[in-house]
């Protein structure tokens, strides 16, 4: 019998070690997570989560009532991530209004270069049980920028009645880049950050406070 025949009829003598329950849980969280990333919620069906986890249905059963179930820990994990992550980095204290705006485009940057896979999943899978919240984590970060807006309008006597406009443009901008910089990571995580910022920044600095743009019948 050979070295690699021996070794497999030991690991197959010896016994599994149990997992506690949350343990189990934990397991079968990370499973589906990457399940989701690859094949969308629609794609993933508990068998191939049990699969993966090599477990049977019932077990991931035991844990979790449903595909949803599963589905909206993942979501909920990941968001909270994302999520802390850019209120930390916005909350930074004594930082100007430039700072912070590199500060959040790069919390951004970084979730999706650690997390990929949940960035996918948050981003592009509206359709399940936990869609829609991407739009929530943006629309948290859309209270705060318009919060740091309006010093910026005030301090060059700029109507602000726009300032939440601008909010989410200036969020919406650093966001889809991030959904394509995903896709496409010719640039660096502080390239394209700076691209951003040099954008976002330098059109702030130089507004015009009676620019308006022409409609297509003029």
């Amino acid at each position: 019998m050979g070295v690699s025949q021996s070794v497999s009829a030991a690991e197959a003598r010896r016994p599994r070690v149990r997992m506690t329950a949350a343990e189990r849980r934990d397991q079968l969280v990370t499973v589906a997570r990457s399940c989701f990333a690859e094949r969308g919620f629609d794609g993933t069906s508990i068998e191939e989560i049990a699969a993966r986890a090599g477990v049977s249905k019932p077990v991931v059963y035991e844990h979790f009532a449903s595909k949803e179930a599963i589905y909206a820990v993942v979501v909920d994990r990941e968001v909270q991530t994302l999520l802390t992550a850019i209120r930390q980095a916005i909350q930074t204290p004594r930082a100007g209004s430039r700072r912070l705006l590199e500060l959040g485009a790069l919390a951004l940057l970084d979730y999706i270069e650690s997390c990929p896979e949940g960035f996918q999943i948050i981003m592009r899978d509206t359709s399940g049980a936990g869609g829609g919240s991407f739009a929530s984590i943006l629309n948290d970060v859309i209270v705060r920028v318009e919060g740091l807006l309006v010093p910026v309008f005030a301090a060059r006597d700029i109507d602000t009645t726009a300032v939440l406009l601008y909010a989410q443009a200036l969020t919406g901008l650093v966001a889809m880049t991030g959904q394509w910089w995903l896709d496409n990571q010719q640039m660096t995580k502080l390239e394209v950050a700076s691209h951003l910022v040099n954008l976002a920044w330098n059109g702030l600095h130089n507004l015009e406070q009676d620019f308006t743009v022409s409609s297509p019948e003029t």
